[in-house]
């Protein structure tokens, strides 16, 4: 059977023959500045795309720990024999070991192995409350098992975007009543993907696509006044004669303020969209955050008399 999955817009397949051998791969995906993105450990899935080795902003996976499909009952046998050879273990551990994959030796069917998130705090308490090797009939998924809705959640877990540089017209100071242009600098691929792969049984593409930005001045209405109806998606850059449509125009000096300085917070905001016949998927955008401080001034002027 093939399943056909729908996300964001692009098309994947996803087999559901559990076959596919080997094991004991460990993956990892990297880490940003706030959040540890999903790191799989003993894991056979294999992470690839451009949203890696942005921003996480820490999402987790609904369970930690998994089964995923190994070697069929000749393979496991062969691999465990190696793993057990004499110069490592006692003869009668070693026997007491190979046990139950002999007694599996001539049947139908394959060995799945844990694999959890080791980066979730109770990724590995989750495995060690699992049995390690779980022989199954063919066409059959053991409970704990990893599923297709799964695979797509270990995507979603994996999936990163860029961390917003701000740019800011005027940049070193700004003053009362003076529009301050916002933009994003260098906001490079507005489309992110995470494709994870269980290879020879089910791959999920999870893609987020950048949206708009959000203006925080870091201060009420009383202070200050956004603007960001003309924002799209990476704010709009300075240019002279054009409309102001997109940052912050402050109302009183930040003299008062801590420091001296208002804090700006930019957000941008990327849709995760994900359609499927098979499973319903549905997840929140993504939103990651950065700072500048913004120093506003009051222009003095000073009246003279004529006489």
């Amino acid at each position: 059977m093939i399943m056909k999955v729908v996300v964001a817009g692009l098309m994947l397949l996803a087999s559901a023959d559990p076959g596919g051998g080997g094991g004991g791969v460990e993956v990892r995906t990297s880490q940003g500045k706030n959040y540890r993105a999903v790191e799989l450990k003993n894991s056979r899935i294999v992470l690839s795309g451009n949203g890696r080795g942005g921003k996480s902003d820490g999402y987790r996976l609904k369970r930690p720990c998994w089964y995923e499909p190994a070697q069929n009952a000749e393979e496991m046998m062969d691999f465990q024999r190696w793993v057990t050879r004499v110069d490592r273990y006692e003869p009668k551990t070693r026997s007491e070991t190979l046990k139950k994959f002999q007694e599996k030796l001539g049947e139908e069917g394959r060995w799945w192995t844990i694999a959890h998130d080791s980066s979730d705090p109770n990724g590995l308490s989750c495995q060690l409350a699992m049995d390690s090797y779980v022989f199954v009939p063919p066409n059959t998924t053991p409970p704990g098992g990893i599923t297709l809705q799964e695979l797509v959640d270990i995507a979603r877990a994996a999936l990163t975007v860029p961390e917003p540089k701000i740019k800011l017209s005027p940049d070193a100071r700004s003053y009362v009543n003076l529009p301050t242009w916002v933009w994003l600098d260098g906001a490079g691929e507005t489309t992110r993907s995470v494709t994870a792969t269980l290879p020879g049984v089910m791959s999920a593409t999870v893609t987020a696509v950048l949206k708009n930005i959000k203006i925080d001045p870091g201060t009420g209405d009383e202070r200050a006044k956004k603007s960001e109806e003309g924002c799209g998606q990476t704010g709009t850059p300075y240019a002279k004669g054009e409309k102001f449509t997109c940052g912050v125009t402050y109302l009183r000096a930040s003299v008062d303020q801590p420091r001296d300085v208002y804090t700006l917070t930019v957000t941008s905001v990327w849709e995760v969209g994900v359609q499927a016949d098979v499973v319903p998927f549905a997840y929140d955008p993504i939103q990651v955050g950065a700072t500048r401080d913004v120093e506003v001034g009051e222009v003095q002027s000073t009246v003279r008399g004529s006489g």
